[in-house]
């Protein structure tokens, strides 16, 4: 999983020099204000970006296992599945503290949710509530994601898998009932990703799954040729998959109708938001083994595939896609995710919005180009500057001393090499593959640069990372995060930043539009600047992050207005209080927690 590149040379995406050197321009014409702008808005400065691990202290140290194949060729299939150690955030209890659903994928193994006790610790509840199952002999789990599919207040379950996916209804006792047949989610495929948004925005939250293989079962396969066909550009990947919701406990296939259909890709992420601002969700495709795609809305229940003039086509793997407004200046940018080694020097992808339907690629310019083998990477101000810092995972498989990389080149380098029968890869054995990789966390230098202190900051960690799931786990201001591992237990980080500037969030609530607000667009306004927030429905790979909506403010005293775009189309401008939690009601404004 991840991929390898083959012996032509990437290729960059078709974005023109001129759209570059125009952002660079105006960066340098700016650079200066914009140095200034942590001090305006700092407490002085705020203090180092820190944090302290304590999952085995807190409850959460989850071990996951990859699915464990049999036959010739089973431990490249173990390889090409183990993608799937996933983290779903969200308070499926509606206590006001943020819970933790974590996926398992061996035969057998089970998925676990913890329950937010409120003081940093957290209690196994996966047997009373009925959420354990799914990696059965002939499905893999690969993510998981919280959604309110009913609008009943209460988020329901859904998992995904290489085979059919499980809906859980949220009976709110605790206890979660099977409801998937009746769901009408039936279809096999290979999901490594899913999403939820309402794309046409009738108030009910769609799905869209990201699928890794065609529809073949690994685990009963009738032929070695289940490998991508191409290492640059290959098609016969899983591609996406879009459901409707229809409101009446069932969902719809409308791939096809939707314009979904002729992408045949190596999904591997999705991630949505309106890029465009007209008010209805667009969705960026990061894919394996070709080019990420960009798809906007029309508006009208149909996608546009805008790749070759948004972003250019390209070849690198694609991992992660995460969305937000990295620079502050009110246009919701996109972070890939791709494969820098010692064979591959792919560089991430830093999606700058040009605000007229284009991205251009800043991630040199602005020091986020290598991650590494890269998986999750999420935006987050974690020091509360009004800045969102990037924590990133990295990390394929850490074993023993002899690399892998040497052995796979000489099938890279035969001539004609046939790359999607499984049989033709070398044995992996105890072999590592661009593993003991550190994680990297960037802090936001006034959104021109990134300053990258994973060290000083404590989340160095070199374990085979997957998700990275962020939340104010404890509701004291500060953003926490659950990193996710392949075979390897995983973390919790708290965060001890001190001092941190002051900050708001906003938990809100749906009545005409989609009960969770996915797809609400929230712009605060203080001290003359402004910010820009979407509630999104699981960015970022194998995670889904809190449905609070966090906004760092420094030094600054006061909010001067929060405004909100619901899915609906209602618009309200409103005033909260600083270093508080407020819930906000559509049609009601702030209301009592």
């Amino acid at each position: 999983m991840g991929g390898v590149a083959s012996r032509n040379q990437f290729k960059r995406g078709s974005v023109s020099a001129f759209r570059k050197g125009a952002w660079l321009a105006t960066v340098g014409a700016a650079a200066a204000a914009l140095f200034l702008l942590p001090f305006a808005i700092g407490a002085g400065e705020p203090g180092q970006i820190r944090f302290e691990e304590i999952a085995a202290k807190a409850g959460v140290r989850h071990v996951h296992r990859t699915r464990r194949f049999a036959g010739k060729s089973a431990d490249v299939l173990r390889m090409f599945t183990s993608g799937g150690s996933s983290a779903a955030v969200g308070d499926y209890d509606n206590d006001g503290f943020d819970d933790l659903f974590v996926t398992n994928s061996d035969t057998g193994q089970p998925n676990r949710l913890f329950r937010n006790n409120g003081n940093l610790t957290f209690t196994d509840a996966t047997e009373s509530a009925g959420v354990a199952g799914g990696n059965d002999p002939l499905s893999i789990v690969a993510d998981a994601l919280w959604f309110d599919y009913d609008n009943d207040g209460w988020r329901d379950l859904l998992v995904a898998r290489f085979g059919t996916p499980i809906l859980y209804h949220n009976e709110r006792n605790g206890k979660f009932r099977d409801v998937t047949q009746r769901s009408g989610l039936n279809k096999f495929a290979n999901t490594i990703a899913v999403i939820t948004f309402d794309y046409d925005n009738d108030g009910r939250l769609d799905l869209l799954f990201g699928n890794y293989f065609q529809p073949v079962n690994l685990l009963d396969l009738k032929t070695p040729k289940v490998l991508p066909n191409d290492l640059d550009n290959a098609v016969n990947g899983g591609g996406v998959s879009l459901w409707r919701n229809n409101g009446n406990g069932a969902f719809a296939d409308v791939t096809q109708k939707a314009g979904f259909g002729k992408h045949t890709g190596w999904t591997l992420d999705m991630g949505h938001g309106d890029f465009d601002d007209d008010g209805f969700p667009d969705v960026y495709v990061a894919g394996d083994y070709g080019t990420d795609r960009i798809f906007f809305n029309n508006g009208n229940g149909t996608f546009r595939d805008a790749t070759e003039t948004a972003i250019g086509f390209d070849t690198k793997k694609g991992m992660n896609a995460e969305v937000a407004d990295y620079d502050n200046d009110g246009r919701l940018d996109v972070y890939v995710t791709n494969i820098t080694d010692e064979y591959m020097k792919e560089c991430n992808m830093l999606w700058h919005n040009n605000g007229d339907g284009t991205f251009t690629d800043v991630a040199k310019e602005t020091g986020t180009c290598d991650t590494l083998w890269g998986w999750a990477a999420k935006f987050a101000d974690f020091d509360n500057d009004g800045w969102l810092d990037l924590f990133a995972v990295n990390g394929l498989r850490s074993a023993g001393k002899e690399n892998y990389i040497p052995v796979l080149f000489q099938l890279i380098a035969t001539p004609n090499a046939d790359f999607s029968d499984v049989n033709n890869w070398p044995a992996i054995g105890d072999m590592t593959w661009s593993g003991y990789q550190k994680k990297k966390l960037f802090r936001n230098l006034a959104g021109h640069a990134f300053k990258e202190t994973s060290g000083p900051a404590g989340v160095d960690n070199d374990l085979d990372g997957r998700g990275v799931g962020v939340a104010d786990f404890d509701n004291d201001g500060r953003l926490d995060f659950y990193q996710t591992n392949a075979d390897q237990p995983a973390l919790l980080y708290r965060n001890l930043t001190d001092p941190a500037g002051h900050w708001i969030e906003l938990k809100l609530t749906g009545t005409k539009s989609n009960r969770d607000a996915i797809g609400s667009r929230i712009v605060v306004r203080a001290g003359g600047q402004s910010w820009v927030r979407e509630v999104n429905g699981g960015n970022g790979y194998s995670s889904q992050s809190t449905a609070r909506v966090h906004f760092g403010l420094g030094a600054l005293d006061k909010v001067d207005a929060v405004e909100i775009r619901w899915p609906s189309g209602r618009k309200e401008t409103l005033s909260v209080p600083l270093d508080t939690i407020s819930s906000i009601e559509e049609g009601k404004g702030v209301v009592a927690q």
